[in-house]
């Protein structure tokens, strides 16, 4: 989901929370194309963690755009499988398809969310997931979703796991472009936590 439009009233705080989940969430659920690189190499960063981790995005983003692109497969597609599974049924239950997502679906459908055409995985994707918590900040759903909405959705969907795949995102041997995106994926569970544990 991109980030195209700023709600009335709307903290900036919330903004840049939103803009984090759909910038992360689009690199986490396609492999980047040229244009999308280019504007990569232009983000400045800033002194605090996570503008460096956007500055170390930015420097990864010199590589070549087919590198990019391989590396994206490598990782997350691969042949019979890629070097990390981005989903929470994957991390809570060992397995793809299980309760994990059917609680997932029951939530959407609470929250009157739908998947869309966007992608042939299952709606447990980190991307995803990525799209809803910035959707449900900026009223992509209807009105903005209140802290504590924002906060169980978070614990039930995404506090639980997404932690262990940043470390093996990070950690993965083809990781190059993807070693600060998972970084800054995991200073922004950080922030949320913080966030949230103040609400």
């Amino acid at each position: 989901m991109a980030v195209a439009w700023k709600p009335q009233g709307l903290p900036e705080e919330d903004w840049f929370r939103a803009s984090l989940y759909g910038f992360l969430g689009g690199l986490l659920g396609a492999a980047p194309d040229e244009g999308t690189v280019r504007s990569l190499r232009a983000i400045p960063g800033d002194g605090t963690p996570i503008g460096s981790a956007l500055r170390d995005i930015a420097s990864a983003a010199a590589l070549p755009v087919s590198t990019i692109q391989k590396e994206y497969d490598v990782l997350f597609i691969g042949l019979t499988g890629g070097q990390v599974v981005p989903f929470a049924s994957y991390y809570l239950s060992g397995f793809l398809f299980e309760k994990p997502l059917a609680a997932l679906r029951s939530d959407l459908v609470r929250l009157g969310i739908e998947a869309g055409e966007r992608s042939a995985d299952p709606e447990d994707h980190i991307a995803f997931l990525f799209e809803v918590m910035q959707g449900l900040i900026l009223g992509a759903f209807g009105e903005p979703a209140d802290l504590q909405s924002q906060k169980q959705f978070f614990d039930a969907h995404i506090g639980s796991w997404a932690d262990r795949l940043f470390a093996d995102l990070e950690a993965a041997p083809a990781a190059v472009f993807y070693r600060p995106v998972a970084r800054a994926g995991s200073l922004l569970l950080s922030i949320e936590m913080d966030a949230f544990a103040m609400a």
